[in-house]
């Protein structure tokens, strides 16, 4: 029997109903795990591939011919939009089979969760925070509501791999499975992946059972991609080039670099069953207008084709774990893909007014880094509008901002006849449903292949191709700026994410090695504040035992708990046992605890009776703060009810959300060397980024940057390029400071983490090779890398840790020792 077969009467008329022809490859594979195997399923495909429809068409037809008696699957979703988003969805198609759909976060009324206690049934849609309160308030109805509890789906795995939001939802879905006595099978769901085996064992633990990662065909995609760069002030890369035209530039290998004067258009040659072989998009434009909006001269180039894999990569064994590899779109050019539908104003920032000049009567995403970024940037597109006379046109959306604002404009993003653009961070990467977007910007790189594919992926729904355009913003060079410094180091990370995924595949793996101390304390005090009074062996023998702890001793959790007796936030009884402490009562008993990841002392702001979002480090009254889009004046500070009141004011002004770091890859950081040290063209590189890339290639190849570790700077001053991810240059940082310092008279070491290290140095180069090397391999404890008074608070609840068990963490589960060890090799190799 097919799969479509195998479906309900009800999800086979949903299927006529929306016209489709044929069932998708990954509905196909998913039906044949979950029907025919009890073991967990993880599935990996492109955005927009169907795979919430492939995930509950098998669930939804098993309900169907054996109703669960209680509720029968949990829907845990990374965010509120996306619950109610699969609520809509799934409402509609369960409607006709009388299977009731739930969801439960913090903005659904109590009526509607009412009802679901009352008649606990069908589907629960709910946030890893939700789940978190429901356990530890009903904690007694948790076997009625879940006695019959068969599955799990946890969308958006990716997303929870990399922090204690992960660790926590998998702690969750034990505990769950343990209070009603079930053993639910766990189905995830992710468009990138970087180690689909890892993630299945990871998605798996504490089930007994094996993960099935089905294997798939998925139809070739055209990208329409393209990466351009601006100085923030001055001549553009173009410019500078042609101040320079006339001399040549002999490698080291004695070739001579040719200027690239024009790209001809080549039309592919594939024979026919070739058609969906994978491809690369290089989508150029008109160059754009530099400051002062002088017309520039028109690039020439269009869209090349660019034969990928490499021989030695088996795309079609891959294939069937990951989003289809892109393929060329070679019937649009350059004018007919971003030519300009508005003309920026005269002094219009020229990264900026690229994008203002190119979003409008499109609907489009501008994706940043930073919440601060956001709204500096959304300001100044409105800006923008008002010193045209336009209408505004541009939204904003992040997670400081008020339910309501961010609610409105989803749905404006949801209307086909609105044209706006809206500018986003994270918050718009997932896989809400947000309507026919044409294009995406990125302004300078993400920190991730995963966000890159996720952020792409936000367009190209509804038969249209993904698109993305990159906008690579950097400050001039000062007359004296060093070397190190002059390299565009966002553009070789755009590059290279690009790069990574186009040639390899590849996608960050997840990180499941951590010592997870802050959620070990939040998962004890959950635990304690659920069941009340426990003994000691019985509170280690219910958190312990969760499968994200593997890595936590029984020493390390007497380390905890008296370190929790002595600040008050456990309390011994009479008996012996342990209950939450007068200190921990404050901390559970409010809404803030649910969540484990970091956040900020917020304060509302307010206008008027209108609710703006969140602010931290509120000014006093008097100055200006930046959110929504706007600028506000400070009208008053309530420091006792954490709120901020102000009125809206015309004007830019920089607005602060808290910190906001970035977690780069290894990988990442050596595909970036080899940007800089090879000669080939990327043929998405647009005429100011390809300007300056061969600038840069130029100084590396004067250098020695991309080739040598080491340089000198001039007198005692030195560079060292590690091209190590994130953890892994903090541990070599480390090294250099706390154990070769003192030998090599090593002073003023100044890191731009993760690119580059800059110091002074009375040693010769041969010394502090043999130096690092020899203290690279010693046998030392982690714990030596920390600094004797430090104690690094990385995590939401570190600081109520013991500061032994936080030092250990960092040194033992941050750090990339390892990582670190593995680049001082391959240099003492190479000399």
């Amino acid at each position: 029997m097919g799969i479509f077969d195998r479906y309900a009467p009800f999800v086979q008329d949903f299927i006529y109903d929306h016209a489709w022809e044929n069932l998708r490859s990954i509905q196909v594979a998913a039906g044949d795990a979950i029907f025919n195997t009890d073991e967990n399923v993880l599935l990996t495909a492109s955005t927009a591939s169907g795979k919430t429809e492939a995930a509950f068409f098998p669930i939804l037809t098993m309900f169907y011919e054996d109703p669960p008696t209680s509720i029968g699957a949990l829907y845990v979703g990374p965010l509120k939009a996306l619950i109610n988003d699969q609520f809509l969805r799934l409402n509609d198609l369960c409607e006709e089979a009388e299977i009731p759909v739930w969801h439960w976060h913090g903005d659904v009324s109590a009526t509607h969760k009412r009802k679901l206690l009352e008649h606990p049934s069908g589907i629960l849609q709910i946030t890893p925070e939700s789940l978190e309160a429901l356990l530890m308030h009903k904690h007694m109805a948790v076997p009625r509501l879940f006695h019959d509890l068969r599955f799990v789906v946890i969308d958006e795995v990716h997303s929870l791999l990399r922090g204690d939001r992960g660790g926590q939802t998998l702690c969750l879905i034990e505990r769950l499975s343990r209070m009603a006595g079930v053993n639910p099978r766990r189905i995830g769901l992710s468009a990138t992946i970087g180690d689909p085996v890892r993630t299945g064992a990871f998605l798996a633990s504490g089930t007994g059972r094996g993960c099935v990662i089905p294997r798939f065909d998925e139809p070739g995609r055209v990208w329409r991609l393209s990466m351009e760069h601006f100085y923030i002030t001055g001549p553009q890369a173009t410019e500078r080039a042609a101040e320079g035209a006339g001399s040549s530039v002999e490698r080291a290998d004695g070739t001579i670099e040719a200027d690239v004067l024009t790209v001809e258009h080549v039309e592919p040659q594939a024979a026919p069953d070739q058609a969906l072989a994978p491809r690369a998009l290089a989508a150029a434009s008109t160059a754009p207008e530099s400051t002062g909006r002088k017309q520039q001269e028109k690039a020439s180039h269009g869209p090349l084709s660019c034969q990928n894999p490499p021989a030695d990569f088996d795309a079609g064994e891959e294939a069937g774990w990951g989003p289809s590899e892109p393929s060329v779109d070679s019937e649009l050019g350059e004018q007919a893909l971003l030519s300009p539908t508005d003309a920026a104003p005269e002094n219009a920032d020229p990264g900026i007014g690229y994008i203002f000049e190119r979003t409008r009567g499109r609907k489009c995403l501008v994706f940043v880094n930073s919440r601060e970024e956001a709204e500096a940037v959304c300001t100044m597109l409105r800006s923008y509008c008002e010193a045209k006379h336009e209408p505004d046109r541009f939204l904003i959306h992040h997670g400081n901002l008020s339910a309501s604002i961010r609610e409105s404009a989803e749905d404006i993003m949801r209307d086909d006849e609105r044209l706006d653009t809206t500018v986003t961070t994270a918050t718009l990467e997932l896989g809400i449903d947000i309507g026919r977007l044409e294009r995406a910007f990125q302004i300078d790189a993400p920190f991730t292949v995963s966000s890159f594919l996720q952020r792409m992926g936000r367009t190209g729904r509804r038969d249209l191709p993904p698109e993305m355009h990159f906008v690579m913003r950097e400050e001039q060079p000062e007359p004296r700026t060093t070397m190190p410094e002059t390299i565009p180091w966002k553009l070789l990370q755009g590059i290279a994410l690009v790069q990574l995924y186009h040639e390899e595949r590849w996608v960050e793996p997840p990180r499941l090695d951590r010592l997870p101390y802050s959620l070990l304390y939040h998962q004890t005090m959950a635990t304690l504040a659920s069941c009340g009074e426990l003994s000691p062996a019985e509170l280690a023998q219910r958190v312990l035992t969760l499968s994200y702890f593997h890595r936590v001793s029984a020493d390390d959790f007497r380390v905890l708990l008296r370190h929790l007796i002595e600040t008050e936030q456990i309390q011994v009884t009479e008996g012996g046992g342990l209950i939450v402490g007068l200190a921990g009562e404050r901390l559970t008993n409010s809404f803030k605890f649910y969540a484990v990841f970091q956040e900020n002392e917020e304060f509302t702001v307010r206008c008027e009776s209108s609710e703006l979002g969140t602010i931290v480090n509120p000014p006093p009254p008097g100055e200006r703060i930046a959110i929504a889009g706007h600028c506000w004046l400070v009208e008053e500070v309530d420091w006792k009810r954490h709120l901020v009141y102000c009125t809206q004011v015309k004007g830019r002004v920089p607005a602060y959300f808290g910190d906001c770091a970035g977690d780069i890859d290894t990988h990442v950081l050596e595909r970036m060397r080899r940007v800089l040290a090879e000669h080939k063209p990327y043929p998405y590189l647009l005429a100011n980024a390809r300007a300056r890339l061969a600038q840069a290639r130029r100084t590396a190849e004067a250098s020695g940057a991309a080739t040598k570790p080491l340089i000198n700077l001039g007198g005692d001053t030195w560079v060292l390029f590690p091209w190590l991810g994130s953890y892994a240059f903090l541990a070599l940082e480390r090294l250099l400071k706390i154990k070769c310092a003192g030998e090599l008279g090593l002073k003023g070491l100044d890191p731009a983490r993760p690119y580059y290290m800059q110091f002074r140095m009375r040693a010769d180069e041969d010394t502090f090779w043999s130096v690092l090397a020899a203290e690279a391999e010693a046998n030392f404890d982690p714990i030596e890398l920390v600094y004797p008074s430090e104690v690094p608070y990385f995590n939401k609840y570190d600081e109520l840790l013991p500061a032994e068990l936080v030092r250990k963490g960092f040194a033992e589960g941050v750090l990339d020792i390892e990582g670190m060890r593995t680049r001082v090799r391959e240099w003492c190799a190479e000399r």
